[in-house]
C-alpha cells in the first residue's frame, strides 16, 4: 500500500471511498436515517473532491493498493483533519492508520504542533487508539449528535 497526495484523476474514485464508507461503516452515526446520508454525502460529489484536491491549504492524501484507492484523508494547513474514510473493501487492513500517520506528517511539515478533528461514533476508538483524546462534549454534525472533538499532539508516538 502507498499513501500518496491525491491528483484531480483521483476525484471519483476517491469520491466513490467517501461515499461507501459513510453508508455501510458509519451507521452507528447516520442509523440509516435518509435525512442525516442526504446531508452527509450531498458534498461527497466527485467535482468537489476535485476542488478539495486543489485547494490551497488544503492536503488530500489517498491510499493506494493494487491500482485501487482504499481510503482519503484531509489535513488542512492548520492541522485540521477533515476527511479520514476507508473503503468497506479495505477495512481492519492498516489503511486509516496508514493515512492518519501520513496526515499527521503533512501537519508537521506545516509546522503545526497539534492536530485536531470532528470525529464520528464509528471511529472514535480508532482515533483513541491512535492516541487522540477528546476536547469537549459531543456536537451535532449533518442531524447526528455524536461528532467528537478531539486532538493529538505531534510527534508522541501512541
Amino acid at each position: 500500500m502507498e499513501i500518496r497526495q491525491a491528483v484531480i484523476e483521483d476525484a471519483p474514485a476517491a469520491c466513490d471511498v467517501l461515499r461507501r464508507s459513510i453508508v455501510e461503516l458509519c451507521v452507528a452515526d447516520h442509523h440509516n436515517d435518509p435525512a442525516i446520508l442526504d446531508r452527509w454525502l450531498a458534498n461527497k460529489q466527485p467535482e468537489i473532491i476535485a476542488s478539495w484536491i486543489a485547494k490551497p491549504g488544503n492536503t488530500v492524501l489517498v491510499a493506494v493498493g493494487d491500482a485501487a484507492i482504499l481510503g482519503v484523508g484531509s489535513v488542512t494547513d492548520a492541522g485540521e483533519i477533515t476527511l479520514n474514510y476507508v473503503s468497506p473493501d479495505a477495512r481492519f487492513r492498516g489503511v486509516s492508520r496508514a493515512v492518519i500517520d501520513g496526515l499527521e506528517q503533512q501537519a508537521m511539515k506545516q509546522g503545526n504542533t497539534r492536530c485536531h478533528l470532528l470525529s464520528t461514533e464509528t471511529a472514535r476508538g480508532f482515533y483513541h487508539r491512535a492516541g487522540y483524546t477528546e476536547d469537549g462534549s459531543p456536537v451535532g454534525k449533518f442531524g447526528s449528535t455524536g461528532s467528537y472533538p478531539m486532538s493529538k499532539l505531534l510527534g508522541r508516538t501512541s
